[in-house]
């Protein structure tokens, strides 16, 4: 059997919520997602990839993204901020000097405290314990600009890995894993869809698709795949699913009307991602 890989790119908490929504809503039309024997995270994508390879009941986990936010942190995503992060993404000269500039900028950035962050993420997962199923989580050194993949066999816990890969500059602190600093695996791609690399059948979940400047973007990299030989299939939010995630990707107000819209969007979409998901029945034309 074909082996398969669910890549999960980042978009904020409503991102994240839309995804989920998704998922379940997929299972819901006989497409288990959770059947990978790969899933790739970044950002809030580690989030989602974290939740389901925990193995937890995937109708609990949407209902999770519809209860109140109660007593989880409100992350602050000003003009000023969005501002800055434009002008690195559009002035960098390539990809290490873009990811080497948002680190500083990190660095420099005054956001809530580690442990308070750390505190919200544990509150996320159902699990602190990393997955029997191959987890991929993405991060970046926030002083030298290296891409990091943080796996089972890494000096990271799973809660820290998720909160490293999370780690939007001037959003989220930085995080210290080993005496390393990182931040956001999404400074690198927002889905990072090429460790998905030697995979057969490739789903793809990007709530943002696209970066600027010199980051590849989700569809770059699914044509990458393709050329090598995978089948890949790329779920962006449709117009509703849009309007309800939002422009400020971090508004927890939002999570309960982004986790329904991708949960209706499922059915929208089935038929295309059980192309990729599933093997053909015996006798049928592929």
């Amino acid at each position: 059997m074909d082996k398969r890989a669910l890549v999960l790119g980042g978009g904020g908490v409503t991102g994240a919520a839309w995804e989920l929504g998704l998922v379940a809503g997929l299972a819901a039309q006989g497409i288990d997602l959770t059947a990978a024997d790969l899933i790739v995270g970044t950002s809030a994508g580690a989030v989602t990839g974290a939740q389901l390879a925990s193995g937890t009941d995937l109708e609990s986990l949407y209902q999770r993204q519809l209860d109140p936010p109660a007593g989880e942190i409100a992350a602050r995503l000003g003009a000023v901020l969005i501002g800055r992060q434009a002008w690195i993404m559009i002035t960098s000269s390539g990809p290490m000097h873009l990811r080497m500039r948002m680190g500083k900028l990190a660095l420099r950035s005054r956001t809530v405290s580690v442990a308070d962050r750390r505190r919200s993420i544990e509150s996320r997962l159902p699990s602190r314990q990393w997955p029997s199923v191959p987890l991929l989580l993405t991060a970046v050194d926030a002083d030298t600009g290296e891409f990091v993949v943080f796996d089972a066999a890494s000096q990271a816990s799973l809660v820290d890995a998720v909160a490293a890969s999370c780690a939007a500059p001037g959003v989220w602190p930085v995080v210290t894993i080993a005496a390393h600093r990182y931040i956001d695996g999404g400074m690198r791609s927002p889905a990072n869809a090429d460790l998905a690399a030697g995979y057969e059948r490739v789903v793809l979940i990007a709530p943002v698709g696209r970066r600027g400047g010199v980051i590849p973007g989700a569809d770059k990299q699914a044509g990458d795949l393709r050329a090598a030989g995978a089948k890949v299939v790329v779920v962006s939010p449709d117009q509703a699913a849009r309007k309800a995630i939002g422009y400020n990707l971090v508004d927890l107000r939002r999570r309960a009307t982004a986790a329904r819209a991708g949960r209706l969007q499922a059915a929208a979409v089935a038929a295309c991602v059980r192309d990729v998901w599933h093997e053909p029945e015996p006798g049928a034309s592929r």
